[in-house]
Formats: C-alpha cells, structure tokens, sequence
C-alpha cells in the first residue's frame, strides 16, 4: 500500500472500531447475551448486524460495478461461491469460538487498542489457527502432487 493511503486505511479503521466499540460489539457479555436465546436473550446485535448486512449489501453492489477500490486498487471476488465441507466446517469453528468467547475477530483486534489480555490471548490463538490452517492446506498439496508423481 502507497504510504499516501495509509492514513485512509488508517480512518477507515477507525470508523469501524468506532462503530464496533458503540454497538456493544467488543463486549463479550453482550454478544453472549445475543447468543443466549433460552435465557435472558438480547436481540440487540440483531439490528447491528442487520445494518452491517445492508450496508455491506450496498457496498458490494457498487464495487461489482466499479471493480475498483475507493483507492485504486482492484477489487477480487471469489470465483466460487458453492457451500463446501472446508466453509461448512469453518463456520462450526467460528460459531463455536465466538459463542465460548462472545469475541469475533474485529473486535478483539479493537480490543488489543485498549490493552485486553483476554483479547491478546484471543487474537494470538486466532493467529496461530490461521498459521496451522496454512500449514495443514499447504502440506495437503504437498501429499496430492507427490502422490500424482507416483
């Protein structure tokens, strides 16, 4: 990234910590209440992430048209967009972790900024199942093509 966009980047990061750390979004026992559907439920981080959903709804049909970031750089899209066992099985972690934890991983991030243990613990466990992933994807195509030499 060209140093003259960071302090864009940087903004924009910015506005979304801002809009994670109003919606209660960085407070565990928030999303835990969200989660706790037989008990005493919180349907708060519903609007929020109905107004995420829109927003991003919004955002995604104009940058389909442009192709372009607001900066310049080209937009990627995933060519495939079929439900598979690897999405159906990172969602089951993620779902999982985030229902323990009651923390996703942008708001840890923001989390760090305020100096949270419990959320430097969150982000390096998140980073080393993100290294371990690679390590396991990596080493599944080392197998498959040894296997095709053979």
């Amino acid at each position: 990234m060209m140093k003259s966009r960071i302090p864009f980047a940087f903004a924009l990061g910015l506005v979304f910590g801002l809009g994670l750390c109003l919606s209660g979004m960085t407070r565990p026992s928030k999303v835990q209440g969200f989660l706790d559907i037989a008990g005493a439920w919180d349907p708060s981080l519903a609007f929020v992430m109905g107004g995420a959903v829109g927003v991003a709804f919004l955002g995604f049909l104009l940058a389909r048209r442009h192709m372009r970031s607001w900066l310049g750089e080209p937009l990627k899209f995933p060519a495939d967009s079929g439900v598979d066992a690897p999405l159906l099985i990172g969602s089951a972690i993620f779902g999982v972790g985030w229902g323990l934890s009651g923390v996703c991983p942008g708001p840890a991030i923001v989390d760090l900024g305020f100096l949270d243990a419990k959320a430097a613990i969150f982000v390096a466990a998140m980073l080393g199942g993100m290294g371990l992933e690679k390590l396991l994807v990596a080493t599944a195509h080392w197998r498959a093509a040894e296997q095709a030499e053979d």
